[in-house]
């Protein structure tokens, strides 16, 4: 397909990397259109691990036109040090990035708003990673402190950071009585124009290009960070990121119009995780969920906090799927299930005597739910090796048929370990 767009359908994690490492062959454009360096991504190529944040996946296939679109909020020194670990490590970057002058720049103010707000959250956290992408997305919206990446480029930067400092040290003040805050407007100018010298190769207006691009009959894949369920506005708000991560956020990302995207692939775990507080119906907080997160490696790409674990939820996936136009499903981690004896799917919830397979639109009715499961049998085997769908366990195969009933959709790709060619295509 032409122009493909790749959504995860849950909280997150649910290893898109591979999946647009191992399509980007067939495409000539990779994009990266919203949130930041909260996101991480896992590729395992050639026996080597890498692990992304901001750089689109893309970047390990050679004459693949990578962009970071104005959708995404951007640390330049985040940005840099994956550059600089991807070519020590053998990997071209140059004229293969182009990085939009819209997307809007993390300064260390947000960083330090970040960490305060989550300190006076209190209670359940909302599960910010404190690397002031909320806070640089809230200042996107309102403008008058929001500084793009084009704008480092500018006139009068040196003046517009003053200033903007000033306000934000009283601000950050206000929130912490406790200790000083400190903001220098002269070492942060110094710092951030070092960041633009280094960047400038990369840095142009990719709203131009990508318009261009599918104009002309381009190839792109758009590539998802996050999940959908922790969309800005369709996700368990207020448990969610800070921009649209299901498949509606690609237009206002990216700069380009849904009528060009004629692929959707919807990317499940074959069970379920999250981080952070929220509701997370069909979570096991016991030996099952601590054998998934073993099996699983289940720990923050980016973070490294220990995820919460628990069963296939098909409401929350189906609700997902149909918001984000979902054609076809990825399933992956299909082999962290192996040898478990039994596995439940939720198939709908119950909330006050009744039953849905409607997803609550608010948390405390999402809290409520009690999940209605169907048990199925397990397997023993191991499948990593496994490259066909005929050769899977028969159970392995009724789970993926399972699933795909229960959401609608055909499963098009499976992954049974996290190496490239660890991949069942259907």
């Amino acid at each position: 397909m032409p122009v493909t767009c790749i959504v995860g359908l849950q909280w997150g994690d649910e290893a898109k990397g591979k999946i647009v490492d191992l399509l980007t062959e067939n495409f000539d454009i990779v994009v990266r259109y919203q949130g930041g360096s909260n996101a991480g991504h896992t590729v395992v190529t050639g026996g080597q691990k890498f692990k992304l944040s901001l750089v689109p996946s893309g970047i390990f296939r050679p004459g693949v036109q990578c962009v970071i679109a104005n959708g995404v909020v951007i640390n330049p020194a985040t940005l840099l040090r994956e550059i600089d670990d991807l070519r020590q490590r053998g990997i071209q970057v140059g004229k293969n990035l182009l990085v939009s002058d819209r997307a809007h720049v993390i300064f260390p103010w947000h960083i330090e708003e970040d960490r305060l707000l989550d300190r006076q959250c209190g209670g359940e956290a909302i599960g910010t990673t404190q690397r002031g992408i909320g806070p640089c997305y809230r200042d996107k919206v309102g403008r008058a402190h929001a500084i793009r990446l084009g704008d480092l480029y500018r006139p009068g930067l040196r003046e517009r950071i003053e200033q903007i400092a000033r306000i934000k040290q009283r601000i950050l003040q206000s929130m912490d009585g406790e200790t000083q805050i400190s903001l220098d407007p002269a070492a942060i100018f110094a710092e951030y124009s070092q960041y633009a010298e280094r960047l400038a190769e990369f840095v142009g207006d990719s709203t131009t290009y990508l318009l261009d691009s599918v104009e002309a009959g381009k190839r792109l894949l758009f590539e998802g960070a996050q999940g959908a369920l922790l969309d800005i506005d369709h996700g368990t708000f207020p448990y969610v990121t800070s921009s649209n991560s299901s498949g509606v956020g690609v237009s206002a990302g990216s700069g380009v119009p849904g009528r060009y995207v004629t692929k959707v692939l919807g990317i499940v775990k074959a069970y379920n995780t999250r981080v952070g507080g929220g509701p997370f119906p069909t979570e096991q907080d016991n030996q099952i969920g601590q054998h998934i997160r073993d099996r699983g490696n289940e720990y923050g790409t980016v973070t490294r906090r220990p995820r919460r674990c628990g069963w296939f939820d098909a409401v929350a996936a189906r609700y997902t799927a149909r918001l984000s136009g979902v054609d076809s499903l990825a399933v992956m981690l299909l082999d962290v299930l192996s040898e478990l004896p039994e596995l439940k799917i939720c198939v709908a919830y119950e909330l006050d005597g009744r039953r849905t397979i409607n997803f609550p639109s608010q948390m405390d009715d999402l809290r409520r739910v009690t999940p209605v499961y169907e048990t199925l049998p397990g397997w023993q085997e191991d499948i990593r090796h496994v490259r066909r769908l005929a050769d899977l366990p028969p159970n392995a195969r009724r789970y993926l048929e399972r699933i795909s009933q229960l959401l609608g959709r055909p499963v098009e790709l499976v992954s049974v370990g996290p190496d490239r060619e660890e991949t069942i295509f259907v």
